[in-house]
């Protein structure tokens, strides 16, 4: 339903978001320097999960029915700023216990998809943005708008975990050479910390809404 036109143009407004420094390329980024292009691929996995679920919310007006209740937004981002703490206390704790490139468990794989999509989910601006982007896209001329915003969101989805695997891919051979020089299991944790630490700050302090 979506024309090719219309297709083009937002496919370029969501390279622009991608290359603009945010919370999602800093979650993908330390990860993939903590735990490889495996652990950069994982975050990407749950980033694009929580694109999708999100893109269910604004077809469906769940996410309207959320802003229409002010408190709601900071209820979110106060859960996902404690949630983003507790991840940092987690990684300081660890001690880089989970070393690049030794370690292939899935278990872990399936841990940093888990934190990827909760990260994603609980952020409130990121709920807000999927309700102001997409319907910037759509045509009620062309058809179902539902269905429209889900094509979008798909589309978004899919292209956000292809740029966030290649930008894994990229910090994850720096951490396989931070891997091989001493301490930099204690530097990798004390950067995941520190990314989850400056997450949960933003958090506390978000405006409504409008970027990703």
């Amino acid at each position: 339903m979506i024309g090719l036109a219309t297709l083009s143009l937002f496919l370029l407004a969501v390279l622009a978001l991608f290359l603009s420094p945010g919370p999602n390329m800093a979650f993908v980024l330390s990860h993939g320097v903590a735990h490889g292009p495996r652990g950069g691929f994982a975050a990407a996995l749950g980033i694009s999960a929580a694109d999708l679920v999100h893109t269910l919310f604004a077809a469906t007006g769940v996410t309207a029915l959320v802003a229409a209740w002010p408190p709601s937004f900071d209820v979110l981002r106060y859960a996902g700023a404690l949630y983003l703490v507790w991840l940092a206390v987690q990684a300081l704790r660890s001690g880089g216990g989970l070393r690049i490139g030794t370690q292939p468990q899935p278990a872990g794989f399936g841990r940093i998809v888990r934190m990827a999509l909760l990260n994603n989910l609980v952020n409130p601006k990121a709920l807000l943005f999927f309700m102001v982007f997409l319907p910037q896209f759509v045509d009620p001329a062309r058809g179902s708008v539902p269905l429209q915003l889900v094509q979008l969101g798909v589309v978004l989805s899919m292209a956000a975990l292809a740029f966030n695997t290649l930008l894994g891919a990229c910090s994850g051979q720096i951490g396989r050479w931070l891997h091989s020089r001493p301490g930099a299991a204690r530097f990798q944790s004390s950067l995941l910390a520190a990314v989850m630490l400056g997450l949960a700050v933003r958090l506390l302090f978000l405006d409504r809404p409008s970027s990703r």
